[in-house]
């Protein structure tokens, strides 16, 4: 069974509840890390660090020796741009070329379920292009894997993209529902997937709550009571414009695009099947957070 993780992206919104579920299992976990003192803030003494970046294979290989394992959370900052050094793209060469030289054996990456939009309805965004050659690089790298497609995740009302400050972010009209998931129990079905280390597979993550953006905003800022939160709904084109003119808003314009019209449905049975059932439901994941 395997007991040694490297994690790249930890301390991310969603890379901290997957690493503090591998912590919480028993597995002896290794970070890289841009901020070492950010790191420990988080995690403590619990974890070995290594500094540095994606850029630098040295910090790298570092960090993979020993290893049994290997999990990303990357992503793609809001500000850059496509030629912009991007960690799912020139990170992740330098990550597979240093993992195929290694003991690791499995490697499992954040992927989304809503990059499938790609393409849809003449829907054509580099951000979403590369994410689905990364797919396509760690299946033809030779190691095992496991890619994690998940849905929303609840954390996005309360600190993550929706989230602006006092305020519930939307944009134009969402369409279809988002099964919601907390970190907490994508973290869970991430553990069980290294635990069994067994193939290859690729799994969709979704929750047992299935809102539109428009619905899972109102049921937030209905239950949450630690303070004032507003929706605040503005026309996508008007995000398209500003876009022309910014990264941040051009990225924020596509992918709510995206949010809203891709057509979601629940296949994660198998999923359910194999990695466990997600427990939290969205009101519990506000009123733990309230």
């Amino acid at each position: 069974m395997m007991k040694k993780i490297a994690i790249i992206g930890a301390t991310g919104m969603l890379g901290q509840p997957v690493t503090k579920e591998f912590i919480n299992a028993g597995f002896d976990v290794t970070l890289l890390v841009r901020d070492t003192n950010k790191a420990k803030q988080i995690f403590g003494s619990t974890v070995r660090l290594v500094e540095g970046d994606l850029k630098d294979t040295n910090k790298l290989k570092q960090s993979l020796d020993g290893q049994d394992g290997l999990y990303l959370n990357l992503s793609i900052e809001q500000k850059s741009g496509k030629t912009d050094f991007q960690p799912e793209r020139d990170g992740l060469d330098n990550i597979l070329e240093a993992a195929k030289n290694s003991s690791v054996k499995r490697v499992g990456y954040l992927s989304s379920l809503v990059h499938l939009y790609q393409g849809q309805n003449g829907f054509d965004w580099w951000a979403f292009d590369i994410k689905q050659k990364a797919v396509t690089k760690i299946k033809n790298s030779g190691l095992n894997y496991s890619i994690f497609y998940p849905s929303t995740f609840m954390e996005s009302f309360d600190k993550g993209a929706y989230r602006q400050g006092n305020n519930i972010a939307l944009a134009g009209t969402s369409k279809h529902k988002m099964f919601l998931i907390s970190g907490s129990d994508y973290g869970k079905q991430v553990i069980k997937a290294f635990q069994l280390d067994n193939g290859n597979y690729d799994y969709v993550v979704q929750g047992q709550d299935g809102y539109t953006a428009d619905e899972a905003a109102k049921f937030y800022v209905d239950n949450y009571t630690k303070k004032k939160v507003k929706i605040m709904k503005a026309p996508v084109g008007l995000l398209k414009f500003f876009g022309k003119f910014t990264n941040k808003f051009n990225y924020g314009a596509n992918i709510i695009e995206a949010l809203n019209n891709y057509p979601e449905k629940f296949e994660a049975e198998k999923t359910w099947q194999d990695l466990g059932k997600p427990q939290v439901k969205f009101i519990e994941y506000i009123k733990k957070n309230a």
